[in-house]
């Protein structure tokens, strides 16, 4: 069943919490559609009267925020071995490499690292706990978290919906581009975060080898 047909099955209190669920615990580290569940509900409130976009963004901002002040109390509490359980449990989410561009990113930019992470699908996952193990402060953090989780909940929610309502007519009938178009840009910035975690993974295992040492030569 489409997804969007699916949240048509159910009330608008079920629909609020899904949303504020999912993005919460996608926030918190845990890979879920988050993305495609808020652009679906907030398609569907522009088509149907009884969804208040406006309830509907505040729910996804305040699981955003949430979502992720949970995960970074996780992260600064659970450290390094929470990563390497994450990596058992999600080996394609948080590779050695993936964690090592995430770290990279925060190294370099700080606290802008949790705020534009919030708008990538692989580092929303990453920002919560990461910044945790990293120990940033937490005022930082706060800040970053809050402030993304407002533009990104909250921004995406206001324009799907008003895209929706000037062209309705058109939603009702191909109301599943949205849901594609999200996926690919979805796709299109994992598959670019992941050929930069190789180059992160490729410079890190360079720095790690000793000074001077060559690569081993084979015999003929």
């Amino acid at each position: 069943m489409h997804v969007q047909e699916w949240l048509e099955t159910i009330p608008p209190v079920a629909i609020y919490a899904l949303v504020g669920v999912v993005i919460g615990l996608e926030s918190l580290g845990i890979p879920l559609p988050g993305e495609i569940v808020l652009v679906s509900s907030a398609l569907l409130a522009s088509q149907h009267g009884d969804i208040n976009p406006y309830v509907l963004g505040g729910c996804a901002t305040a699981g955003a925020i949430i979502g992720d002040s949970i995960g970074y109390a996780i992260g600064r509490r659970g450290g390094r071995p929470l990563l390497a359980w994450l990596g058992g449990k999600f080996p394609k989410h948080f590779s050695e490499a993936n964690i090592a561009l995430a770290e990279r990113s925060f190294q370099k930019w700080g606290m802008w690292a949790v705020f534009f992470g919030r708008f990538i699908a692989l580092l929303r996952i990453f920002a919560g706990p990461l910044a945790g193990v990293l120990k940033m402060p937490y005022w930082k953090f706060l800040t970053a978290n809050v402030l993304g989780g407002i533009l990104w909940a909250g921004g995406t929610t206001a324009v799907i919906y008003s895209v929706g309502i000037v062209a309705e007519a058109w939603l009702k009938r191909f109301s599943w581009l949205g849901l594609v178009l999200a996926v690919l840009i979805g796709i299109t910035s994992m598959l670019v975060i992941k050929n930069r975690a190789k180059k992160m993974a490729a410079e890190t295992e360079a720095q790690r080898r000793p000074e001077g040492a060559r690569e081993p030569v084979t015999a003929d």
